[in-house]
């Protein structure tokens, strides 16, 4: 039986690692190069929204539920698990190496994560199926979301965007290791520079769309669009 456990965990450590990276890793840098065309103003991010919207709702559940949630839902739960029985030996002991403060960083950053993204899809994609409405999703939305409570919200997104980029970063030197793609020593250490350089730029990737929503008003406040009564036909054309 001990045995038994002991392969379990072993696999499941495995697939943990696997899924950090692929698709939840994939998922997030392209999720924060897409919302980086809030660079480029309003249209085009709503035009970026709008097209994902356009697909049938089934379809778009469908792949968001198989290729998202449920491995973002096991990698997160399983990572808490981790986190509470794991036994940091960096902090206040002699084992100082970067190796053991990147363990620890990626533990804290993976906690705060299960907290951040709880409130971030319940205040987005949440919000959308519950309602019925992408408006959630929109610039408008975002600008107003980012500006309001004395920007409390953008140094909440700033910080998440910081934490989760952390996070894969090392994920990523931890994923070549555990599945054997990282053997030597020399290996390792070049694959740690490498997520540190990964950790900056997608840091900066999603630091500039949040910027982004902040850089261009909103042509129209989507209460407005949302309330406003339909013009009258003109006479002649009924």
């Amino acid at each position: 039986m001990a045995v038994a456990l002991n392969r379990e965990n072993y696999l499941l450590h495995k697939l943990h690692s696997l899924t950090g990276v692929i698709p939840v890793g994939y998922y997030m840098v392209q999720h924060l190069a897409l919302n980086s065309f809030s660079l480029a103003g309003p249209e085009k991010f709503n035009g970026v929204i709008g097209f994902f919207e356009s697909m049938p709702k089934f379809f778009l559940l469908a792949i968001e539920l198989v290729a998202i949630w449920i491995p973002l839902l096991f990698h997160a739960i399983y990572g808490v698990f981790i986190s509470f029985r794991a036994q940091p030996n960096f902090i206040g002991t002699k084992y100082n190496w970067s190796q053991n403060r990147m363990f620890v960083f990626q533990r804290w950053s993976g906690l705060f994560l299960f907290f951040f993204l709880a409130i971030h899809v319940a205040t987005t994609t949440g919000q959308k199926y519950l309602n019925n409405s992408a408006e959630p999703l929109l610039y408008q939305a975002w600008y107003t979301k980012l500006t309001s409570y004395g920007y409390i919200w953008l140094i909440f997104y700033v910080l998440g965007v910081a934490a989760a980029s952390y996070h894969l970063g090392y994920g990523i030197w931890n994923f070549c290791i555990r599945w054997g793609i990282t053997i030597s020593d020399k290996a390792q250490r070049q694959v740690q520079k490498f997520s540190l350089v990964f950790t900056i730029a997608i840091t900066l990737l999603g630091w500039g769309a949040l910027a982004g929503f902040l850089m261009n008003k909103p042509l129209t406040p989507p209460a407005a669009v949302r309330d406003a009564p339909i013009p009258p036909m003109p006479q002649g054309t009924q």
